[in-house]
């Protein structure tokens, strides 16, 4: 097994503790309305605190039907929140799990920043690519950018 890590940055109009209840509190809510083209449900098991299990569905006609994430926590002080991708969606047989650290801050001139650091555990001798990282990012860009664009519409929500 390997380990290749990846840091990414993106900005956003939207205020950092909107984006972050949207992406850790409130996903089972924001996601699918935000998203409906690819994400149909999220289901919570249990309380949505560190050890849970969140399970997203997702449209048919996409490639993955569904994946598991593992919350690892979440620090509402700080806006951030860590998570391990451990089933389904592009893990297949190359790789064991996918970990994510996100922070979002507040960004110059308004909006935020989001920080993420991804962990690739590759099985065996499998050596994940650079291309083949930023397609994980281009897949995830698409449900970032519906929450975004989401909140923008609807400035009540994740308030």
């Amino acid at each position: 097994m390997g380990v290749v890590t990846y840091n990414y940055e993106s900005t956003s109009p939207v205020a950092p503790a909107r984006l972050f209840k949207a992406f850790s509190l409130e996903a089972d809510k924001v996601w699918p309305k935000a998203a409906p083209q690819a994400v149909k449900s999220v289901e919570v098991e249990a309380n949505p605190g560190p050890g849970s299990i969140v399970k997203i569905n997702f449209a048919e006609g996409l490639p993955f039907q569904y994946m598991k994430h593992q919350i690892g926590g979440h620090d509402d002080k700080n806006l951030s929140y860590s998570y391990s991708l451990i089933e389904g969606g592009p893990l297949g047989d190359k790789l064991e799990k996918i970990s994510y650290d996100n922070k979002f801050e507040a960004a110059a001139g308004g909006g935020s920043l989001c920080k993420s650091s991804m962990k690739f555990y590759t099985v065996g001798d499998f050596v994940i690519s650079e291309d083949e990282i930023k397609a994980q990012i281009k897949g995830s860009e698409g449900v970032y950018k519906a929450v975004e664009a989401y909140l923008l519409a609807n400035p009540d929500a994740c308030n």
